[in-house]
């Protein structure tokens, strides 16, 4: 099967603070919906409060990131699945529940992982 990742930036999740919890709560049940399925892998939001750094090859830590991830935030989620059309679904179940779209990318199939 595939591994898919569902993710979106954290700018497209404009919603009232007042929405916060019903977004939390529908959430966190296609979540469930999904470890119930078997077709989790993990998940979670990036933590914007902990900067990127970079690590090189020698252990050198340099702060920052590569030019074109300076936008890596938000939330993501990777699940295993039989199909490009279940990726979709799983999809829009997360677009309802977080109230924003989500974008589908499929990983390579690599049968050591």
């Amino acid at each position: 099967m595939t591994k898919y990742l569902i993710s979106f930036p954290s700018a497209a999740m404009v919603l009232p603070n007042d929405d916060l919890q019903a977004v939390w709560d529908a959430s966190h049940a296609v979540v469930q919906e999904a470890k119930d399925a078997g077709v989790w892998v993990f998940g979670g939001g990036i933590d914007e409060s902990i900067p990127p750094v970079m690590v090189a090859g020698d252990g050198t830590v340099s702060e920052g990131t590569y030019p074109q991830t300076t936008q890596l935030e938000g939330g993501y989620a990777v699940l295993e699945l039989p199909s490009y059309d279940g990726a979709l679904q799983w999809a829009a179940k997360i677009a309802v529940a977080c109230r924003c779209a989500q974008e589908v990318r499929a990983f390579h199939y690599d049968p050591a992982s």
